[in-house]
């Protein structure tokens, strides 16, 4: 068994104890909840005895105090007395003016009736009744399963934020590493590749041959410098955001397929904003790929730049077969591609550079099944 199947065990273990220990503590508040309902029905029968006993009884000839003690004793449990016409004659531990009060009163009573069985006792040859709710113990415990639930959720809410932002941080150090290693990497074969230019140089290549080898090696010096800015504060400095959208959509254009027709709209001036230029050229770079795979190679893609107050967006629209409306945020989740080949990490990484490093904003502008996506990648003006 592998670590992570160990890990998703113990959690799965862990969150089964805590729902039969809520079940058990639930049951247990239900049990001990109907345990003081039966004993506080005991107590108003008893003090129903006591004032019926109270009532009927010679205070010359009988000794009343063990009635007038329960009847003192009930210090917590609301009770009215009525006659056959709910006539309040009676009232204990609720405010006098509920028995002034015949409206309130008989709410109180039809409150009463809805938990409790009123008590029927005879009095001088007349039925009187006697209407009990249930003590503060009672409500108390009565609600107490339902703030239980409310504090499992809370703290399982905190739980899983805790577990999510953990498990984020572990992925980005872990991707800051890994994009810092492969620009290690790189770099050495990068080294004999510049080499190898000035020996092609002195033999008389095509300069031709040499001028496009020579790009190819400044992009992969690009790459590389893009990957070492992954996980360290890159310097952003005021650039023309549309020369430098340009200039990877040309580098773009002139190395990918011919059956893609390629357009590119924005603004004949420039427009300053504060862009870190090899990390904003791996965006374009990142949603014009995506495009094309989109469109599996072939279709029409275009990129247009527009101001709209205080920020320029950037859209990246392919003819391509679309993104499912509830996938809309989950394409910018680390791992997630359609791609049979692929890692899921290039919207990922691009959300990271617009947002987190540009305090921009990216997202699907908008997608329709079979007909292509809209990519929107928004910045704020300097």
């Amino acid at each position: 068994m592998q670590i992570t199947d160990k890990r998703s065990l113990t959690r799965w273990i862990i969150i089964g104890a805590s729902f039969f220990t809520v079940l058990f503590i639930v049951w247990n508040t239900y049990y001990l909840f109907q345990i003081f309902r039966a004993e506080e029905h005991m107590k108003m029968e008893l003090w129903a005895a006591s004032l019926n006993s109270l009532n009927n009884a010679d205070p010359e000839t009988e000794d009343v105090t063990l009635p007038s003690k329960i009847l003192e004793n009930n210090t917590s449990i609301p009770i009215i007395l009525t006659d056959k016409d709910n006539n309040v004659l009676k009232t204990a531990n609720i405010s006098d003016a509920i028995a002034k009060d015949s409206i309130l009163a008989k709410e109180y009573i039809e409150d009463f009736k809805s938990q409790n069985q009123p008590i029927v006792m005879n009095t001088y040859g007349e039925a009187q009744y006697i209407y009990y709710g249930s003590s503060t113990l009672l409500n108390v415990l009565k609600y107490y399963p339902f703030a239980l639930a409310l504090i499992i959720v809370l703290f399982s809410t905190v739980i899983y934020n805790f577990y999510r932002a953990t498990k984020a941080g572990a992925q980005n150090r872990l991707w800051a590493g890994m994009a810092k290693e492969t620009a290690h990497q790189i770099g050495t074969p990068l080294s004999s590749l510049l080499g190898w230019i000035e020996i092609m140089r002195v033999d008389d290549v095509d300069p031709t041959t040499i001028a496009e080898v020579e790009k190819d090696v400044l992009r992969l010096q690009t790459i590389a410098d893009r990957f070492s800015k992954i996980g360290s504060e890159p310097l952003l400095e005021e650039r023309d955001i549309v020369a430098e959208t340009e200039k990877s959509f040309e580098y773009l254009r002139s190395r990918a397929s011919k059956q893609v027709e390629f357009s590119f709209k924005a603004p004949n001036h420039a427009i300053p904003v504060m862009l870190n230029p090899e990390l904003h050229s791996w965006t374009v770079e990142n949603l014009v790929k995506n495009a094309i795979d989109a469109m599996k190679g072939k279709g029409k893609l275009d990129v247009s730049i527009e101001e709209k107050d205080r920020f320029v967006k950037i859209k990246v629209s392919d003819s391509g077969k679309g993104i499912p409306k509830a996938q809309f945020r989950k394409v910018f989740e680390p791992g997630f591609t359609t791609k049979r080949r692929g890692w899921g990490l290039g919207l990922s990484l691009t959300r990271r550079i617009v947002e987190e490093y540009h305090k921009g904003k990216i997202k699907v502008l908008h997608s329709e099944i079979g007909k292509g996506t809209t990519m929107q990648a928004s910045f704020k003006r300097v």
